[in-house]
């Protein structure tokens, strides 16, 4: 079953066949709709992820197919996809991670082992429905964890002015970053905090208002990937 298929399905040596063909854009698609609905069943994911998820497998697939065989091709395939990467919106570890094994799962197809293909698509789906049955990886009070956006006159010292509404309200906050908006007339703050208890973003927005001068306020849920701050 591990066997590549190109020994039975290839003609004249180097000349792929319909039938081999066929078999390998076949089994890419399969087995990529199979890892894209268990990535989406256990994740958070768009529709436009998911249908790449689906169909990456059978494009490289057959880019693999195409070139097989040729080591310039090959690399000029190599650069061709690394070209990819800068063309595309950044995202998340574990989005890096479906695309890479979606590319995996096309990798095998097309050097002929649909077999291989599938025991891993196996393997990889289940261990992605373990690890999210089991919250692996999952930090306890992760729900508190947040990302509070404060905006700030350019001329406030914003070094401790906060610290006393921080300590009432949270056991955690650390400023990730300051950035300037507006020409420099503004700052703003992008602190990680951990609330004391859920359900106190109102309350700690009212007093955070009353020293920032009523400017922009945000709370969001705390980014599983720093650089996607």
């Amino acid at each position: 079953m591990l066997d590549s298929v190109f020994s039975s399905l290839y003609t004249g040596g180097e000349t792929v066949t319909v039938s081999a063909f066929l078999l390998i854009v076949a089994a890419a698609l399969v087995l990529g709709a199979a890892h894209a609905l268990v990535y989406q069943r256990f994740n958070d994911s768009s529709r436009s992820f998911a249908v790449t998820l689906a169909t990456l497998p059978a494009v490289v697939g057959v880019v693999i197919l195409m070139v097989n065989g040729s080591i310039g091709a090959g690399i000029a395939v190599a650069g061709a996809f690394s070209l990819v990467r800068f063309r595309s919106a950044p995202g998340t570890g574990k989005e890096i991670a479906a695309v890479f094994s979606s590319m995996a799962i096309g990798l095998a197809c097309g050097m002929g082992c649909p077999g291989l293909a599938a025991l891993f698509t196996l393997i990889l789906c289940g261990v992605d429905a373990l690890y999210a049955g089991i919250g692996f990886g999952e930090r306890r009070g992760g729900d508190l964890q947040k990302l509070l956006h404060i905006t700030v006159p350019e001329s406030l010292e914003y070094g401790d002015m906060f610290d006393d509404l921080f300590a009432e309200f949270t056991t955690e906050a650390k400023l990730l970053r300051v950035k300037t908006a507006n020409l420099g007339s503004l700052n703003r703050l992008t602190y990680q905090i951990r609330l004391r208890k859920s359900g106190t973003e109102k309350a700690l927005i009212d007093q955070l208002r009353c020293r920032n001068g009523n400017l922009e306020i945000s709370i969001q849920s705390r980014l599983e990937d720093p650089a996607e701050l």
